[in-house]
C-alpha cells in the first residue's frame, strides 16, 4: 500500500497523506479532552464504547486510534474527508444518545505538525497531570498495539506512533524529567502521607489490581505502609499483587466490610458504575467511632459516588483533587521541561522533513512512470 503527502492547510507538514487512490487525500488529526480542558465529571462521560470503531469508520476515518486514560481521551486519525469535532465527540460518548454539542467546548483539535507535536509531548509525559510520569508511555503503546491488531491503525499512524515512542525514550534518557513523583498513584500516596503523616500506622485498602493500582501499592510500601490489603474482581490478580507488595488479598465481595477497619481506601477499577455509594457505605460508618475515612478515587469513570463526601467522617478526593499535589512535584522538574521540548521540536522537524522527502520521491515517480518497482517501494510510509 503506497501513500504520499499533499500540501494542505499546514504547508509545513502538508497535513495530507494520499492513499492507494492518489485522488483521495487523508488529513492527519487528533481530537480529545484532558485534565487541562475538562473536569473528571466531563471526562467520565467519554472513553468510547463498543460501537466507537465502527462509528469512526462510518464518519470517514481511514485510520483511527483511541487513547483513553484516567486523565485524557483522544482519537488520532487519518481521514479522506474532514471529520468534525462533534462527530468524534459522538463516537467517544459512553452514552451513545448524548448530544456532542453539549460537550464540544472542552475538546481540542490538532492537525498536521501540531498533531505530531502533541502526541510526542503526551508520550513523553510532558502533557500529563504528573509531568514526567511514565505510565502514559505504556498506555500509549497498548492503545497503538490494540489499533494495529484490529486493523484500525494503518501505515500512517504506524509511522507517527513509532516516532512518538522514539521521542519518549530519548526524552527520558537525556533529561531528568522523571524526578520526583512520577505516576498518578504516587501522587495519591503523597496526598495520603500529607493527611496522616506516618503511613506505617495506617490500614490501607487498594481496590483494583491493574497497572495503576500496582504502582500505587508499591508507592505505599515505599512510604512505610505495612498493613496493606488488596481487592480485585480477579482473585488470582489480587493474590498476585498482594504477594508482590507484602500485603493480603481480600475477596472482592468482602471489600465493603473492610471499611469498618481501614483508614485509607484508594480505588482504581474499571467499573462503569460507582462501587461505593452513600447507601452501601452509611451502615459501615456506624461501626466507626470518631475515626475518619479517607478515600482517594483515581478511577475514571469514578468508583465512588461524589455524594459520599457528604457523609460525616468521610473525606473524598478524586483524580482532580490530586492536581495541587502534582503541581508541587512539578517544581522539581520544571528546568527539565525546556530540554525535553527541544528534543520534541527536533523530532517534529525531522518527521516533517521525512514526509516531505516522501512527497518528492512520489512526485518523481509520477513524472516518470517507468521508474523501477524499487523506487516505488521507497515511497511507502
Amino acid at each position: 500500500m503506497h501513500y504520499r503527502v499533499q500540501c494542505g492547510a499546514d504547508a509545513a507538514l502538508g497535513n495530507y497523506v494520499l492513499g492507494p487512490n492518489a485522488s483521495v487525500a487523508m488529513n492527519l488529526f487528533c481530537v480529545g479532552l484532558s485534565h487541562h480542558t475538562a473536569n473528571v465529571e466531563t471526562r467520565e462521560r467519554f472513553g468510547g464504547h463498543s460501537e466507537t470503531d465502527c462509528i469512526l469508520r462510518r464518519a470517514g476515518c481511514a485510520e483511527a486510534l483511541l487513547l483513553a486514560t484516567c486523565n485524557r481521551v483522544e482519537v488520532y486519525a487519518a481521514s479522506g474527508k474532514r471529520v468534525s469535532t462533534d462527530e468524534v465527540a459522538r463516537c467517544l460518548a459512553r452514552n451513545i444518545v448524548d448530544q456532542p454539542h453539549e460537550y464540544a467546548l472542552p475538546f481540542y483539535r490538532y492537525e498536521g505538525a501540531r498533531c505530531a507535536q502533541h502526541l510526542f509531548r503526551v508520550a513523553s509525559g510532558l502533557d500529563s497531570m504528573v509531568v514526567g510520569e511514565t505510565e502514559i508511555l505504556g498506555q500509549t503503546k497498548k492503545a497503538y498495539e490494540s489499533a494495529r491488531t484490529s486493523g484500525a491503525a494503518g501505515p500512517y499512524l504506524h509511522r507517527l506512533f513509532q516516532r512518538a515512542f522514539r521521542v519518549a525514550k530519548q526524552v527520558r534518557t537525556h533529561t531528568e524529567i522523571t524526578r520526583g513523583s512520577v505516576s498518578v498513584g504516587s501522587v495519591a500516596v503523597d496526598l495520603a502521607q500529607k493527611i496522616f503523616g506516618k503511613l506505617s500506622v495506617c490500614k490501607v485498602l487498594v481496590l483494583g489490581a491493574g497497572e495503576t493500582s500496582e504502582r500505587t501499592a508499591r508507592a505505599l510500601v515505599s512510604r512505610g505502609a505495612s498493613d496493606l490489603r488488596v481487592s480485585n474482581r480477579s482473585t488470582d490478580r489480587a493474590h498476585e499483587l498482594a504477594r508482590l507488595v507484602g500485603g493480603r488479598a481480600i475477596p472482592f465481595d468482602e471489600w465493603p466490610e473492610q471499611c469498618c477497619e481501614i483508614d485509607i481506601l484508594i480505588t482504581s477499577t474499571s467499573s462503569e458504575a460507582p462501587l461505593l455509594t452513600p447507601e452501601n457505605l452509611a451502615p459501615t460508618l456506624r461501626d466507626r467511632i470518631d475515626r475518619p475515612l479517607f478515600i482517594i478515587d483515581i478511577a475514571v469513570p469514578r468508583d465512588v459516588d461524589p455524594s459520599v463526601n457528604k457523609l460525616e467522617g468521610v473525606y473524598l478526593y478524586d483524580i482532580d483533587s490530586l492536581q495541587s499535589v502534582a503541581e508541587q512535584s512539578l517544581a522539581l522538574r520544571r528546568q527539565q521541561i525546556a530540554a525535553a521540548e527541544a528534543i520534541i521540536a527536533e523530532h517534529v522537524a525531522d518527521f516533517v522533513d521525512s514526509i516531505s522527502r516522501g512527497l518528492n520521491r512520489v512526485s518523481r515517480i509520477t513524472e516518470h512512470p517507468s521508474a523501477s518497482g524499487n523506487s516505488l517501494r521507497s515511497s511507502e510510509l
